[in-house]
């Protein structure tokens, strides 16, 4: 009976077909510079949408107090 592993059955495995000196990825190469600036045209959009979810809170929060203080000011009266 051969002795077989579940932990090393070869499932999972990363395969490069491609040899190691035909599959350089060098640092500092038009596509890393690409996916530079992509991430951070994304973060620059994302801040800016927060900034204005933000605002748009806030500019609620003060219409809802402003009729809030009116609603008490006509009960007062």
């Amino acid at each position: 009976m051969a002795d077989t592993s579940l932990e090393n059955d070869g499932q999972g495995m990363i395969v490069n077909p491609k040899p190691t000196a035909d599959n350089q990825d060098w640092d500092g190469d038009d596509a890393d510079r690409a996916d530079r600036l992509r991430f951070e045209e994304e973060q620059a959009m994302i801040r800016e949408q927060s900034e204005a979810r933000a605002a748009k809170a806030a500019a609620e929060a003060k219409k809802t107090a402003a009729a809030d203080n009116d609603a008490a000011k006509d009960a007062s009266a």
